[in-house]
């Protein structure tokens, strides 16, 4: 590769393109303002220095993002290349040019993705807009997160066995075929695994079924033994898919010796333990996909992805000066951050990445808006600390006497903190204060004495505990008066007011879903999605900027005429 920029636009092409577009068009106008952020030197870690020349990355960088503005496939992307006139104005490619086969797309993101560069090209379009002042640190930022579908067939348990056999043989029968002829009867395997494993096809009886999984359950066993036996080649266990095949074997099945001293293989069930949900595997073609849930309707196999915007508000003065001039420009809101995780991952385990990439990239929210799912007291005092003040609900007290509004929750204690005492709404005090840890935070322990709880009147709506005293665990001083403060200010209209910024990413996460299909996974692999999430955000960042662009300010609001007449008939 010889790192360089885009090629200029040939004239002939930059000539037909005005005459075709005289207002411009996107690809054009993407061109001609951010030409600079398409640079080759940005992936030079993936291409080796010597070889045959390569396609320039900066140029299939380009086709990529105007890839995702469109939500196109790779062969829908290079017709386009070569058929869209806007497209070569935007590549600066001649009129007569046949463009590339679509193949070179999936390379570069395999390049991108096993070189670690998945959010090079969203990283420099944030810099570039933080050079030109778009972004700004210190300013208002909201985070929220959604689903993402992984682009692999939802198994059962036994599909779910089968196809993983069945992968591992396709693949030893690619990469081993000698090896794997000695080791397997292949007309046998053949039959059993030459079709996907398929619940349509399975026996339509329980025993069948049962038999079915016990027959995968010993192909996979016999398979790994053969893989990690003293005679078979080392690399065919670095081989993913039969790496693969052990884990399932292990999360799925249990061996067992029975009273003949016969070896058993059977399904797992209830009683022998499965892995727990953010190590076990889902599909063997997407190792990284884990199945979650989101309340009580939601349930899906993916990923979750994070997605961070500007949103920054007017000036007073500035807003009342707009608003004179019937401006109806919008606020420029782009996104700052992407961020990518298993589907297990809760969001809370996110605020702290997030927060850091912005930093990172100097566009540090002075404000940082997120729901409930982000927040803790140890996060919130954790933000602060890097001057960052997070606007976001924490979580309500979860004790059986605030979830049922019944009985005294802990905001019904006093606590002297001096004298290491806590009195109870009936007037007793705690007779044990024990500081421990808990979850691997400091905490204290409170306990109240026998003698005041058991003849207590409000004894049975303060506690069911079968010790039957009141016991408490507040948090140390400081954070137990933060949280206080906090939840108390958010029962607050202002704070209510404040906080209703937030609800504007809702709309950014349907306008990447409506425009990229952000939440379908085009791809396998953590990496890979990754890599479709920060296309997808720069995508949208073009986009936000295209409208930015090309907004007139004095154009009006369209209203439909039944308001026109109330203003005529009102004013």
């Amino acid at each position: 590769m010889r790192p360089g920029g885009l090629p200029p636009v040939p004239e002939q092409t930059a000539r037909t393109a005005r005459a075709a577009f005289p207002g411009g068009s996107l690809p054009m106008r993407l061109r001609d303002h951010l030409a600079e952020v398409f640079d080759d030197a940005l992936f030079t870690d993936a291409f080796p220095d010597r070889g045959a020349p390569a396609q320039s990355p900066a140029l299939l960088a380009l086709v990529t993002v105007l890839q995702f503005t469109e939500n196109l496939t790779d062969r829908q992307a290079a017709d386009a290349s070569r058929d869209r006139l806007s497209w070569k104005y935007a590549l600066g490619t001649e009129l007569s040019d046949t463009g590339f086969d679509f193949s070179a797309l999936s390379k570069f993101r395999t390049r991108l993705a096993g070189h670690g560069l998945e959010r090079t090209l969203f990283d420099r379009l944030v810099e570039h807009c933080r050079a030109t002042g778009l972004i700004k640190a210190g300013g208002k930022q909201r985070t929220d997160s959604t689903h993402v579908i992984s682009a692999v067939r939802d198994l059962n348990r036994t599909e779910l066995a089968g196809e993983s056999v069945r992968a591992a043989l396709e693949a030893l029968a690619v990469a081993a075929p000698s090896w794997l002829a000695g080791v397997i009867d292949i007309a046998e395997f053949a039959e059993r695994y030459g079709p996907r494993v398929d619940g349509w096809t399975m026996p339509r009886s329980k025993t069948g079924r049962d038999r079915l999984a016990q027959v995968f359950g010993q192909d996979a066993l016999a398979l790994c033994r053969a893989a990690w036996s003293d005679t078979a080649p080392a690399w065919i266990r670095e081989i993913e898919s039969v790496a693969v095949l052990r884990q399932f074997l292990v999360q799925t099945y249990i061996i067992r010796t029975d009273a003949r001293g016969r070896e058993v293989v059977r399904k797992r069930d209830a009683d022998d333990g499965v892995p727990p949900g953010h190590i076990r595997l889902a599909s063997p073609y997407d190792p990284d996909a884990r199945w979650s849930a989101k309340g009580e309707d939601l349930f899906w196999l993916g990923y979750k992805v994070h997605l961070t915007e500007t949103c920054d508000t007017l000036p007073e003065a500035e807003a009342e000066a707009e608003a004179e001039a019937e401006a109806v420009r919008p606020p420029l809101r782009l996104i700052t951050d992407v961020h990518t995780t298993e589907a297990t991952v809760p969001d809370v385990k996110a605020t702290v990445p997030v927060q850091q990439n912005l930093a990172g990239r100097q566009v540090a929210p002075g404000e940082h808006y997120l729901d409930s799912g982000y927040a803790s007291v140890d996060l919130v005092a954790e933000a602060a600390d890097r001057g960052i003040s997070m606007v976001t609900p924490l979580l309500a007290d979860h004790s059986a006497q605030a979830k049922a509004a019944k009985g005294f929750d802990k905001s019904a204690f006093r606590v002297d903190w001096k004298v290491r005492q806590v009195r109870c709404p009936q007037g007793a005090t705690s007779t044990g204060w024990y500081p421990v840890a808990q979850h691997g935070r400091d905490a204290i322990v409170i306990d109240f004495a026998l003698t005041d709880c058991r003849p207590c009147p409000s004894h049975d709506a303060c506690t069911t505990s079968v010790r039957g005293t009141r016991m408490l665990s507040l948090r140390p001083r400081e954070l137990h008066e933060r949280t206080t403060a906090a939840r108390a200010e958010q029962d607050t209209g202002s704070w209510r007011t404040t906080y209703a910024l937030r609800a504007g990413i809702e709309g950014t996460v349907n306008q990447a879903l409506d425009i990229t299909g952000i939440r379908r996974a085009r791809y396998r692999g953590l990496p890979k999605v990754t890599l479709q999430h920060a296309f997808s955000a720069t995508a949208l960042n073009i986009v936000r900027l295209d409208a930015w662009w090309t907004t007139n300010p004095l154009r009006k609001p369209r209203t439909s005429r039944l308001e026109r007449l109330s203003h005529q008939l009102t004013s």
